[in-house]
């Protein structure tokens, strides 16, 4: 029997899961929260808390997900279980950030290029990816770039006024549906290839407020306010994400893993959000 252990199952490893359940997989996944529980339980993932004892979910596990935030200097599994060094799964998949390759000046950036991130959180992350790598496990690592998808897009914001364009010349991001996250890591599964390295986005990266006035306009609405990025007073976590620029490829995920994403671009992307929160009844 196939079963994932997922370390720090959030937004991107249930999406996984949803595709996973169907095909007889059993899911295991961990969380902090002791409420989150029954929910968890109640999407047929089983739940274990973090931190505690994971020793009988890691010896049934034939595959590992980890994608838990990092720490000062590393991976909070690693450093809080080292048993996991001694397991023997088929594949491990590390999701990690595109944000190791730090400022390009907008230029592209593929998998042979040295990470040379900012101090933080992608300089936890790149210390995380090593640390991973390290270990001689069949590790693959997954440097994902801005998530969206349902529950996480542009469209209650724009509709409730509180979207606002943010301008600042030749600024352009990268960004990857996460259903197509979930078709680059069942790609993986099928075709394991360890020490691995993928970038995992769409084919185009586009200014961040060309993506806000094609939601509003989907919407039937106006254009979202604009402001430049130097009047903003945008909070620390967002600046930061304004003050790198970069183009990231995916074509690896497309010639090595023959991945031809169900989001291409933003454009489907929205469409596809903007149909599901519909039918939810979120819009």
């Amino acid at each position: 029997m196939t079963t994932l252990l997922s370390l720090g199952h959030g937004y991107s490893a249930a999406t996984l899961a949803r595709r996973l359940i169907p095909e007889g997989w059993t899911v295991i996944g961990t969380t902090r929260q002791p409420e989150a529980m029954a929910a968890l339980a109640a999407t047929g993932v089983e739940p274990v808390l973090w931190p505690g004892d994971i020793g009988p979910a890691l010896a049934r596990a034939t595959h590992i997900l980890l994608s838990a935030a990092p720490v000062a200097g590393g991976d909070p599994f690693l450093q809080g279980w080292p048993a996991l060094r001694d397991a023997r799964p088929d594949w491990l998949g590390y999701l990690s950030t595109t944000g190791v390759y730090g400022d390009r000046g907008g230029g592209w950036v593929d998998e042979t290029a040295a990470p040379t991130p900012a101090r933080g959180r992608s300089g936890d992350r790149a210390a995380a990816e090593r640390e991973w790598l390290a270990t001689g496990l069949p590790v693959h690592i997954f440097r994902l770039s801005g998530i969206y998808g349902p529950g996480r897009g542009p469209f209650q914001k724009v509709k409730d006024g509180t979207a606002r364009r943010i301008l600042k010349d030749g600024q352009v991001f990268s960004r990857i549906h996460v259903e197509d996250i979930a078709e680059v890591l069942l790609a993986s599964i099928r075709q394991p290839n360890p020490g691995a390295i993928y970038n995992v986005c769409d084919n185009e990266p586009a200014p961040a407020d060309v993506v806000l006035s094609h939601a509003a306009a989907l919407l039937g609405l106006p254009d979202p306010p604009a402001l430049r990025f130097e009047d903003a007073q945008l909070p620390p976590m967002a600046r930061s994400f304004y003050e790198e620029n970069r183009r990231v490829s995916n074509r690896r995920i497309r010639e090595e893993l023959g991945v031809r994403l169900n989001h291409p671009t933003y454009r489907e992307g929205l469409a596809a959000i903007l149909a599901a929160e519909r039918a939810a009844g979120a819009l």
